[in-house]
């Protein structure tokens, strides 16, 4: 049976979709190559809200990592059945921010010692967890978390593992805090977690 419209479309869409999770690094206008990581701090308004602060950040894509379900709805991901969390790809200017500042800012914007939970929202979509670009970004990774064990009272948690595939979320939550920045969740939980990042990260504002 010949394809519809409509199926060609979805078609179209899925492949662009695919295309997309790549960790390759892009590259800068002036031809820098950036570095890719994939964070999951809790919910991704959050964190992409947050990286979208610091200079040498240069995109932050919200969407789904570590399922088993290809190109998953946000409704399907919510019920935690997927398997994928909320994540952000960060693509950054090593030159500009280091790899150890990224951490640094990921680990005081959420609890790395809270197990699939942050705050109010909780199941394992909302776990914390690096999924690394390459098998060197993964050493410096677990390395990183290895030093930080003595500044807090429990065990961190956030797993660290290889990226297979990141799902972009769909456009409406794609620079959400930005374009809602009135919105119940925006203003009670991410406009107090970027002030106090502000006062943390002072120097490393755009």
């Amino acid at each position: 049976m010949a394809e519809s419209g409509k199926g060609k479309k979805a078609g179209k869409a899925r492949k662009a979709a695919e295309k997309r999770t790549s960790a390759s690094a892009p590259a800068t206008e002036k031809g820098r190559e950036l570095e890719v990581i994939i964070l999951g701090g809790g919910c991704f308004w959050c964190t992409e809200a947050v990286f979208l602060m610091l200079k040498g950040v240069e995109k932050v894509t919200s969407g789904y990592t570590g399922g088993f379900v290809p190109n998953p709805p946000y409704e399907l991901v919510s019920t935690g059945l997927t398997g994928h969390a909320e994540t952000n790809r960060i693509e950054y200017d090593p030159d500009l921010i280091p790899f150890e500042t990224i951490m640094d800012v990921f680990f005081e914007m959420h609890d790395p010692t809270s197990l699939n939970r942050q705050g109010e929202d909780f199941g394992t979509q909302y776990r914390s967890a690096v999924f690394c670009a390459s098998e060197e970004q993964k050493k410096a990774v677990e390395a990183y978390i290895n030093k930080r064990r003595k500044d807090y009272d429990r065990p961190i948690v956030t797993g660290v593992r290889m990226l297979d595939r990141f799902y972009p979320a769909e456009e409406y939550h794609q620079d959400y805090y930005t374009k809602n920045p009135q919105q119940g969740y925006c203003r009670l939980v991410i406009s107090p977690k970027l002030e106090r990042i502000r006062k943390e990260f002072a120097k490393e504002l755009r």
